[in-house]
Parts: C-alpha cells; structure tokens; sequence
C-alpha cells in the first residue's frame, strides 16, 4: 500500500512540475521578455496577462497549488534521496544530484521572487517594468535573479528528461539520449530568454 502510494505520489510530482509548472514557467518569461522591447512593451504584456478572467482561479488551482505540492514532495525527495556521485561519477548521476540542487535553489528564489512581486501587490503595489527595474538595480540581486532564473530552467528542462523516462515515453537508450540533447537545448534557449529579460530591466 505504501509503496502504491509512493509510486502515485512520485507520478503526480512528475507531472505537475511539466503541467502546469513549467508550462507557467515558460509563458512566465515569454511575457517577461517583452521587456526587451521596452517598458511599454512589458507593461502591456503584465496588464493582459493580470486582467485574465478567472485570473485568481488560476492562480490558486492551476499556479500556486500545483507548485506547493512540487515543492513539498520535492523537499523530500531531495533529502531522502542517496547521492552517490563519489562512488559512481556518471552523467546521470550528476543529473539527479543537480536536479536535487537546482530545485532547493529554486524553491528559495521563487520565495522571494513571490515575495518581492505578488505579495507586496497584496500591499498595494504595482508589478510593473519599474518595480523589477528597482529589484535588479541592486546588483546582488540581479545575480541573484540571473542564478534563480539558470536554476529553475535546468531543473524544468532536466525534470523533463525524468518525465519522459517515467511516464514510459523515452524507455530506449537512444531516445533517452536524443531527450538528453533535445532537453539541454530547451534549458540553454530558456536561460538566453530569462536573462536577456533580466538584463533588460537592468
């Protein structure tokens, strides 16, 4: 019974980090990557995307709840988890050790991002381009977003060399390692996208 439990827990993680996570992962910074463009570019994108219908409903079920789950259960994972890249340095070792890594970073960044943004929009403020301009004005926080940004990236595109493998649709070795190629090259586009939007509030 536990071990069914596990294996529907493990399975729900998986998908809820690929649908909705990273789907809002990737729309999260196509939109901020309109500034690129420029204030009015970004503003126009943020104000579309904060006057959806049913926006708080999203954001609770589809956004915010799905997260908590991941990263609770991801918790858990990572420190349940037996690293043993000491004894068997292989690449996918790595992987999963990083994997672990990345996701505690991301959960800290993604803390304070909410923080910084959403929660003092409960306060009263404007999320806007000049409120991310203020953020990463301090420069140890623009390194902070350029590395929160590299972490939750590689753990998206690297949990969806995982989500392949588990829900059994890479169960070769030449389609996992072409998911290997194919997953890496997602991970080096999204960064490109999230820090040339970071740069650009900067």
């Amino acid at each position: 019974m536990a071990e069914n439990r596990e294996f529907f827990y493990r399975r729900l993680h998986s998908l809820l980090g690929v649908i909705p996570v990273g789907l809002f992962l990737v729309q999260h910074l196509v939109v901020n990557h309109f500034a690129t463009r420029g204030p009015e570019a970004f503003n126009r994108a943020a104000h579309f995307m904060e006057n959806l219908p049913f926006r708080y409903f999203l954001e609770i079920f589809v956004i915010f709840l799905p997260l908590l789950f991941h990263a609770i259960y991801g918790l858990y994972i990572a420190f349940t988890a037996k690293n043993n890249v000491s004894r068997y340095n292989y690449f996918r070792n790595w992987m999963f050790m990083l994997q672990r890594l990345s996701g505690i970073i991301t959960l800290i960044f993604i803390t304070w991002h909410v923080w910084q943004t959403r929660v003092q929009a409960a306060f009263g403020a404007a999320v806007n381009y000049e409120m991310m301009a203020d953020i990463v004005d301090n420069p140890i926080m623009l390194w902070f977003y350029i590395l929160g940004v590299i972490s939750t990236v590689f753990h998206f595109a690297n949990g969806l060399w995982s989500f392949f493998v588990s829900w059994g649709i890479t169960v070769t070795p030449r389609s996992q390692l072409i998911s290997t190629y194919v997953t890496m090259a997602i991970f080096v586009a999204l960064s490109i996208v999230g820090i040339r939007a970071i740069l650009a509030f900067a």
